[in-house]
């Protein structure tokens, strides 16, 4: 059946009728955590404003770890107190204790974004603890932002697959789902840590989660390590997700992953959902102008292809004789 024959009121993962996806920026900590540069807290504060006037639903700001571990984000208080913050926009940051969120929230964090792995390998190798000595700590962490009335979103790493366990059995996922949901947490992101997901694993979790959690707003975090990244973003949306995390100019990796690339790239899944027709509400020529920045920023290229190439619209003009080489085609004909 040709495009024009399908209906517009028929759901069609191709047909976005103005359907809305959230983008939820991660750049600026899952991004920069992984730079040998350190990036100037005004900088920081530059980009970030100019993310905010994008668009996006929500910006991970910074983490909340000890300056030792990652000192790449060792400005976390001040970068977070001095943005500017746009109406409508969630400004969140990770936080690894119970430390960490005390500062987040002094910080005037609108939301904790807390982590830990379905693979129990993974979360000794990069927590340093046990997934049990884990949901403790992120029990008290909890509870004291449900005291203070902060939001509280759970990022569960290596949701589909570890890279050092091979695949990651889904009652496994969806038990340490249902833990923190028992605690009154209703945002999770599924995160697919290392890029091992592919999209038929996709539409299988997602579809079962939202049907087993109506109430939970979940959240997609793709890697786009082995070239399935938008793949995955449409299996996620054909199963009814709308909200997806992304990283300017697609920076970011793992360390417990060789080889492992970047986040999916936001300039890159915005401008493929616009012309599918969906709402992501992000000004794209903006979120470019904000990924051009970004070499020099660092000091490195980014994998972001479209920043480079431009949208698909991007014309260029007709070679300078032009004329001429019309010319002499007649002549010929």
């Amino acid at each position: 059946m040709s495009a024009s024959n399908i209906s517009a009121n028929t759901p069609n993962i191709w047909q976005g009728a103005n359907r809305r996806i959230h983008m939820q920026e991660v750049g600026l900590r899952d991004g920069l955590q992984m730079e040998k540069a350190f990036v100037p807290t005004a900088e920081k504060i530059t980009l970030c404003n100019a993310l905010s006037a994008a668009g996006l639903s929500k910006i991970e700001v910074t983490s909340f770890t000890s300056p030792t571990a990652i000192p790449a984000l060792k400005d976390a208080e001040i970068v977070m107190r001095e943005i500017t913050r746009s109406p409508g926009t969630v400004y969140t940051a990770l936080v690894p204790n119970l430390r960490g969120a005390e500062r987040a929230i002094e910080s005037r964090t609108d939301e904790l974004n807390l982590v830990m792995s379905v693979s129990a390998t993974h979360n000794l190798a990069n927590l340093r603890m046990t997934q049990e000595q884990s949901f403790a700590a992120l029990a008290r962490v909890v509870a004291l932002a449900q005291g203070a009335n902060v939001a509280v979103n759970v990022s569960l790493s290596c949701v589909f697959g570890c890279p050092m366990e091979g695949d990651v059995n889904e009652a496994d996922v969806f038990g340490w789902v249902q833990r923190f949901v028992d605690l009154g947490v209703r945002g999770i992101t599924l995160c697919d840590t290392t890029g091992m997901a592919y999209p038929t694993q996709v539409h299988q979790i997602m579809a079962a989660a939202r049907a087993r959690w109506p109430g939970v707003a979940f959240t997609l975090h793709f890697h786009n390590t082995r070239g399935m990244g938008l793949a995955n973003v449409l299996a996620a949306i054909d199963a009814g997700a709308d909200r997806f995390d992304a990283s300017l100019g697609g920076m970011g990796g793992c360390p417990y992953a060789p080889g492992a690339s970047g986040n999916v790239c936001s300039e890159e899944i915005v401008h493929a959902l616009a012309l599918m027709g969906y709402d992501t509400g992000v000004d794209l020529g903006a979120l470019l102008a904000a990924a051009q920045q970004l070499p020099a920023l660092i000091g490195h290229d980014i994998p972001s292809q479209i920043a480079k190439a431009g949208p698909r619209l991007a014309l260029h003009p007709v070679p300078s004789d032009f004329d001429a080489i019309r010319e002499r085609a007649l002549t010929r004909s």
